[in-house]
């Protein structure tokens, strides 16, 4: 399917999608409508000490660096076993689709670039954000910051990119989420998300 036609189809599923929202259709939604984030903050510090152990050893040439936790609702046994304190927290969240470390090291810029679906959004929980510079991701038409033990949840179907002009390393535990939606929103979005899963196995 060339590119016009698919981008075409991805704004009409999105706003199908967004009648039937149970949230706000906004780029940062406000994190007290997820009450599973309270448990990232209340875990963050042994779920940084393990990214510490994991994820700082990746490949930090790359802009954006990920060690995965779960992938479409599957658990990456390896490193989820390397990170029990963060496996636990993840795996009591509802409508898990991914969770994983992604790693922005200093002087990285993220392109501008947009989510597949909006049937899912997306947390970050700050766990390593460096103080000597501007750590930092516009959404849309908002500029927001990481900040340590603390969540962010937004829509990644808004363009998005992200900068760390710091010396330092940026590390955020990254989750996806099903959106909260009423029927026949939720049937509309789930197929579409067992599609993506079987067009990318």
């Amino acid at each position: 399917m060339r590119a016009p036609r698919r981008a075409g189809l991805n704004r009409i599923a999105d706003r199908v999608i967004g009648e039937f929202s149970l949230v706000p259709v906004a780029p940062v939604l406000d994190m007290r409508a997820f009450g599973w984030t309270r448990e990232l903050r209340d875990n963050w510090r042994a779920i940084r000490d393990e990214a510490r152990a994991t994820a700082l050893g990746t490949d930090q040439g790359q802009a954006d660096a990920r060690v995965t936790l779960w992938r479409r609702g599957g658990r990456e046994s390896a490193n989820a076993a390397r990170c029990p304190a963060t496996a636990a927290a993840v795996a009591a969240i509802p409508g898990l689709d991914s969770a994983s470390f992604s790693v922005l090291p200093p002087g990285a810029h993220v392109p501008v670039h947009r989510g597949p679906t909006r049937g899912l959004l997306t947390c970050h929980l700050g766990l390593i954000v460096p103080r000597d510079g501007d750590a930092r991701m516009r959404v849309g038409d908002r500029m927001v910051r990481w900040a340590e033990g603390e969540t962010l949840v937004f829509d990644d179907t808004y363009d998005h990119e992200s900068w760390n002009d710091s010396g330092g390393t940026r590390v955020v535990l990254r989750v996806r989420v099903r959106r909260p939606l009423r029927q026949p929103g939720r049937w509309f979005a789930d197929t579409l998300l067992r599609w993506r899963s079987a067009l990318h196995r």
